[in-house]
């Protein structure tokens, strides 16, 4: 392939990309490693951002809250494509705004052995209410249920309580070792 057309495809796909961010209203995205900086530096745009649009306190708080704790969950339990130790734990973070609402979407690999005891624990959060939420809140934090990495799930309840959404999810196998999770949290704009 020359290098005129391959030029050409890869511009081709920017702009598309372009337009796709465009029209689903997605402010920022990011690919890579997930680390404290890199929160500190996404956090700190996404407030930027929302300051400009004059989003009201409440909403930008939510916002910020619930953007740092996915940005912790996919730095503490990331899995990686291979074995090696040094390999980053990467993922993907997309903020986008619409009419009424704002969506975090956060993307990463998880083991595939992982995955029944997440999908339980995510169909589990989405069954309670407010009130079962902070129940389940308080008892993880009594029964100090951690996992190896911390946290006993307490991230994805604290999501749920603070977005008053239910989480929406999807796995997508990569193969027979780990898969693909992504998490959609929906933060009301309109109160």
């Amino acid at each position: 392939m020359s290098k005129e057309i391959e030029s050409h495809r890869f511009l081709e796909f920017a702009y598309q990309l372009y337009k796709t961010m465009k029209t689903n209203e997605i402010n920022l995205v990011y690919e890579g490693e997930v680390t404290q900086e890199i929160t500190k530096t996404f956090t700190s745009l996404t407030e930027k951002n929302m300051a400009r649009s004059e989003e009201p306190n409440q909403v930008q708080r939510k916002v910020f809250n619930v953007m740092v704790e996915c940005l912790q969950n996919i730095s503490k339990h990331a899995d990686t494509l291979s074995d090696e130790a040094d390999d980053d734990r990467r993922g993907i973070v997309m903020v986008s705004k619409g009419d009424d609402s704002y969506k975090i979407i956060t993307g990463n690999v998880i083991r595939n052995s992982k995955v029944p005891g997440l999908k339980e624990s995510l169909e589990h959060i989405n069954s309670l209410d407010k009130a079962g939420l902070s129940s389940l809140y308080k008892q993880q934090i009594m029964e100090a249920k951690l996992s190896e990495k911390g946290g006993a799930g307490l991230g994805l309840i604290d999501i749920a309580k603070k977005t008053g959404s239910k989480l929406s999810y999807q796995f997508k196998e990569l193969n027979e070792d780990v898969s693909f999770f992504i998490l959609t949290s929906t933060i009301k704009r309109n109160y």
